[in-house]
């Protein structure tokens, strides 16, 4: 599990049980459970993809 780090260091690693795609509806990021393979949550933003997500 990806784990925040001391104070101005950043993130260490990646979310490995989560992948993202980009929808071709809306263009906007939806981050996605590797194991169940259900949708989380969706960038209220588009562009901007989730921090610290591999990209499908």
């Amino acid at each position: 599990m990806a784990k925040n780090g001391p104070k101005g260091k950043g993130r260490s690693g990646t979310v490995k049980s989560r992948t993202q795609v980009l929808s071709g509806r809306n263009k906007r990021w939806t981050k996605i459970d590797a194991k169940t393979g259900r949708f989380m949550d969706q960038m209220a933003k588009r562009g901007r993809a989730f921090k610290g997500v591999k990209m499908k």
